[in-house]
């Protein structure tokens, strides 16, 4: 039995195996959709969410499978004091895979060492969100056809953004990978990440606070929101929400082949009027989701179809 708690949990041959099999399923979605039938998902999720949420329900949905859960902690028995390790002993019982979001680092894998099914963090804190890694890399890989040679610049939240964790700790075992890490001080990238990752695998990277002299030299620019739920003071959040909102006068300091990524939900960001941009990728990539975490569903429940 496998779990899914860090985009490291999988080879970078297994990562190429799974993003084909997602491939597939978007080309054949009527040879998989009778692939699970009989299974099902528990959707745990101790957090709000709306896309990884109604992504991971669709993803089974459209395998023929079934999805029971609960939307938020106030809806669980955690409300009541049930611990991670107790909750999924149960889970277990009513379920064949689950999906975990949780404010608390490491609580995903808490949880898979008392599961006796396959555990998914969907999201952990500050920490990780390896499902929307998946899905980031099966976006750059479908429309630059390729995951190595890119400079990628990261914006916004660094030091909280589980998605920019996740992607740099995914994207360095790739060649010739190169970051520009764009953010204030008080957001840039945490020091684990930065000498535990960047530098310990000599990957190239430059920390820079200006948005516009960076893009020309981008390939993918990965926009991130400036999370509310992560601030102890509201004062610091309201200074730091509006410092880099990308608009259709900024796109022209990017190169025509430059991919907009985008986790979602934005917030001002990105300005609307750049939604009609080619270079605009992040609808596509919430599609993309729904393929790579049912390639996901498939490979942890040892499906072959």
């Amino acid at each position: 039995m496998r779990h899914l708690l860090s985009p490291l949990d999988f080879k970078v041959e297994e990562l190429d195996e799974l993003l084909n099999l997602a491939s597939d399923i978007e080309k054949n979605p009527e040879k998989y959709k009778h692939a699970c039938d009989g299974k099902k998902l528990a959707t745990l999720f101790y957090e709000p969410s709306t896309r990884t949420r109604l992504s991971f329900e669709s993803a089974m949905l459209s395998l023929g499978g079934n999805v029971l859960g609960f939307a938020s902690a106030d809806s669980s028995s955690a409300s009541k004091g049930e611990s991670v390790s107790d909750t999924i002993r149960i889970i277990s019982c009513y379920a064949d895979i689950c999906a975990m979001r949780h404010p608390k680092e490491g609580a995903p894998t808490v949880a898979a060492e008392k599961s006796s099914i396959p555990v998914i963090n969907a999201g952990d804190g500050g920490h990780q969100h390896p499902t929307q890694t998946l899905t980031d890399l099966m976006t750059i890989r479908s429309l630059k056809g390729h995951l190595d040679n890119l400079t990628i610049g990261l914006c916004g939240d660094l030091k909280f953004g589980r998605t920019v964790h996740s992607l740099i700790n995914a994207l360095v075992r790739y060649d010739n990978i190169s970051f520009v890490l764009i953010s204030p001080k008080e957001l840039q990238l945490p020091d684990y990440i930065r000498q535990d990752v960047l530098e310990a695998n000599n990957i190239p990277y430059k920390e820079v606070e200006q948005l516009e002299t960076s893009m020309p030299e981008l390939d993918i620019l990965y926009m991130t929101r400036v999370q509310r739920e992560r601030f102890f003071n509201e004062d610091d959040y309201v200074r730091l929400k509006d410092r880099y909102v990308l608009t259709k006068e900024k796109m022209q300091y990017a190169n025509e082949n430059m991919l907009i990524l985008h986790p979602l939900p934005r917030v001002n960001e990105i300005s609307v009027e750049v939604d009609d941009d080619p270079r605009a990728v992040y609808f596509k990539q919430v599609q993309y989701g729904v393929y790579v975490r049912m390639a996901l569903i498939l490979t942890l429940l040892n499906i072959k179809v």
